[in-house]
């Protein structure tokens, strides 16, 4: 059975699942109260992150057009256009035995295409959560909902990986961004 967490809740993934490395992270969505005659395409990003809080070059940030870091730790399974469906909606995939020695979070978030031009934002989707799960066995060790808090916000911190005296945690982060991508990869240091 996986924790459930509430924003801003932390918990160990490597130290109470000893082996832990193949990790399947799955993001979900649907939208609601909309009809402004586009598609709602959102899409799951990731960035490597050094100990400063940034991102060390382009190269780690990990979306649908950069969908596999070099190292091989982080790859997004692709870009779903329209959240149709159960479930979830993009997955990527960490290796945490692969990520780089410098890495020392991995943050992941979700972003509306286009924002401006469709004129959509977090106020129109819900039921949006953020899952990881134990990629050899299937289990699902952490779930998190991130709740209906959002009204203008064109992107979503979900949450992140990150070493703590040499385990893994993740926390539940749940922040909301104006600006949707352009304004998370300024945050984090990728060159917009």
């Amino acid at each position: 059975m996986p924790v459930n967490l509430s924003k801003g809740q932390k918990v160990d993934l490597t130290k109470t699942n000893p082996g832990l490395q193949r990790l399947h992270v799955g993001l979900g969505w649907d939208t609601n109260r909309y009809d402004g005659g586009y598609d709602f395409d959102l899409d799951a990003v990731t960035f490597m992150l050094q100990g400063n809080g940034k991102v060390g070059s382009d190269d780690d940030f990990v979306f649908f057009g950069n969908k596999r870091h070099a190292s091989g730790a982080v790859e997004s399974m692709g870009d779903n256009l329209t959240g149709a469906g159960d479930g979830d909606d993009e997955v990527i995939k960490v290796n945490l035995a692969l990520l780089p020695a410098h890495i020392e979070r991995v943050t992941f978030a979700v972003c509306i295409y286009d924002p401006e031009v469709r004129h959509q934002n977090f106020g129109q989707v819900e039921n949006a959560f953020i899952r990881i799960v134990n990629e050899d066995n299937g289990e699902e060790l952490i779930h998190f909902d991130l709740g209906e808090d959002f009204s203008i916000e064109t992107s979503v911190v979900v949450g992140e990986l990150y070493r703590y005296n040499g385990e893994w945690k993740f926390n539940a982060i749940g922040s909301g961004f104006q600006g949707g991508l352009a304004a998370l990869c300024v945050n984090y240091g990728v060159n917009v």
